[in-house]
C-alpha cells in the first residue's frame, strides 16, 4: 500500500473502514442464528403487524435518519444557481444512472426478475450519506457536494415511488420483456417511501433545523452528527442479521448468486464514474466539482434499496437479497476510485494538484 493509499484508508472512520467486513459479519450471525436457532426466526416472524415486520421497520428508519439529518438543506440554493453543473447532476442521476442499471439489470439477470428488480432499485437510490466521504477523500468541492445531496434528497422523496413504479413494472413490459416484469404498484411503493424514506427525512430536516437554531452549527457539526452517525452503520447491521436469520437455509445455497449480482454493480459504478467525470470535463468544470459529480452520480443510496425492497416486496424476495449485496460491492469499489480521481486530478487538471 502506498502512502497516499494508506493516507486515503486512515482518513475513514474505524467503521467505515471496515464496513464490508462488518455486512459480511452481520450475514454470517444472521446465517447461523437461522440455522442454529431456529427460534429467533420464530419470534421474529411474531413480531408483524400484517406482513409489515416490527423488528426491521425500526431498523430501516433508524438507519435512514442520520443520512438526513447531515444534509446541508441550506446549501442547496448554490446548486440551483448554476444551472449547468445542475442540469449535468440530474442527467448524471436520474437518467443516465437508471437506465445504465436497467440495462444491466436486464442483461445480466433477464431470467431471475427478483434480483432484477433488486438492482433496479439500487440504481433508482441516489447517494445521500457516503457520497460525502468519497467527495472529501478525493478533494471534491465539499459546497457542492452538500447542495447536490439535498437536492437528491428532496427529489428521491418526491418521485422516488414513481421512478420505482416505472423502471420495474412499465418500462419492461414495454420492452416485450414479460419473464422480468415485476407487478407492483405505484401506491405500494409511494406507501414504502412514505414510511422509510419520508418519515426520517422529515425527522432529519427537523433536527437539523431546531438543533441548529438552539445549539449552533458548530456545536451540531462537531458534537450531534458524531453521535448519530453510527447509528446507520449500526441499524443496517442489525436489519441484515434479521434478514438472513430469516432467510439462513435459502442464503447457503446462494454463493454464486452474490456474484452474479456483483458483476453488473462492478460494471455500473466504473462506468458511471468515468462516464460523470470526464462529461463534467467537457462541460468545463474544473477538478473539484467534476469529482463531486463523479462521486454523487457513481455512488447509491443502499440504505433506501432495502427499505424499499423489503416493504414492496418482503423480506424473502429476491430484491431485498440483490440490495443487501450492493454496499459489499460499492465500498471497496468506491475506495479504490477515490484513488483513481487524485489520479486523474493530476493528469488533467495539474494546476489544481499543485
Amino acid at each position: 500500500m502506498t502512502a497516499r493509499s494508506a493516507s486515503l484508508t486512515r482518513q475513514l472512520s474505524f467503521l467505515d473502514r471496515y464496513l464490508t467486513l462488518w455486512i459480511f459479519l452481520a450475514m454470517g450471525v444472521g446465517v447461523a442464528l437461522g440455522q442454529l436457532a431456529p427460534g429467533v426466526g420464530q419470534a421474529l416472524t411474531r413480531l408483524s403487524v400484517g406482513t409489515t415486520s416490527i423488528p426491521l421497520a425500526v431498523g430501516l428508519i433508524v438507519m435512514m435518519y442520520p443520512p438526513f439529518a447531515k444534509v446541508r438543506y441550506e446549501h442547496l440554493g448554490k446548486v440551483f444557481r448554476d444551472p449547468k453543473v445542475l442540469a449535468l447532476s440530474l442527467l448524471q442521476n436520474w437518467v443516465i444512472g437508471p437506465l445504465l442499471m436497467f440495462g444491466l439489470a436486464v442483461l445480466f439477470l433477464r431470467d431471475r426478475p427478483e434480483y432484477m428488480v433488486g438492482l433496479i432499485l439500487i440504481g433508482l437510490a441516489r447517494c445521500i450519506a457516503m457520497v460525502v466521504v468519497w467527495n472529501d477523500l478525493a478533494r471534491g468541492d465539499t459546497e457542492y457536494c452538500a447542495g447536490l445531496v439535498a437536492f437528491n434528497s428532496v427529489f428521491q422523496v418526491l418521485f422516488f415511488s414513481v421512478y420505482a413504479w416505472f423502471f420495474a413494472t412499465v418500462l419492461p413490459a414495454w420492452l416485450g420483456l414479460p419473464g422480468a416484469v415485476v407487478h407492483v404498484s405505484m401506491a405500494q411503493i409511494a406507501e414504502s417511501v412514505a414510511l422509510y424514506l419520508g418519515l426520517p427525512f422529515a425527522a432529519g430536516v427537523a433536527t437539523r433545523f431546531v438543533l441548529r437554531r438552539a445549539k449552533g452549527d458548530a456545536w451540531y457539526q462537531a458534537e450531534f452528527i458524531p453521535r448519530v452517525s453510527p447509528l446507520t452503520l449500526v441499524a443496517l447491521l442489525f436489519t441484515i442479521v434479521v434478514m438472513f436469520s430469516l432467510k439462513g437455509d435459502a442464503i447457503v445455497r446462494l454463493p454464486l448468486d452474490v456474484v452474479r449480482v456483483a458483476l453488473p454493480l462492478l460494471v455500473y459504478f466504473l462506468l458511471m464514474f468515468f462516464a460523470s467525470f470526464f462529461l463534467s470535463r467537457r462541460a468545463g468544470a474544473d477538478y473539484a466539482r467534476s469529482a463531486t459529480l463523479s462521486f454523487t452520480a457513481a455512488s447509491n443510496n443502499f440504505e433506501l434499496a432495502i427499505a424499499v425492497a423489503i416493504a414492496a416486496f418482503g423480506i424473502h424476495h429476491g430484491a431485498a437479497f440483490v440490495a443487501v449485496i450492493g454496499p459489499l460491492v460499492e465500498v471497496p469499489v468506491l475506495i479504490g476510485l477515490v484513488r483513481v480521481a487524485l489520479w486523474l486530478r493530476g493528469r488533467y487538471f495539474p494546476e489544481e494538484a499543485a
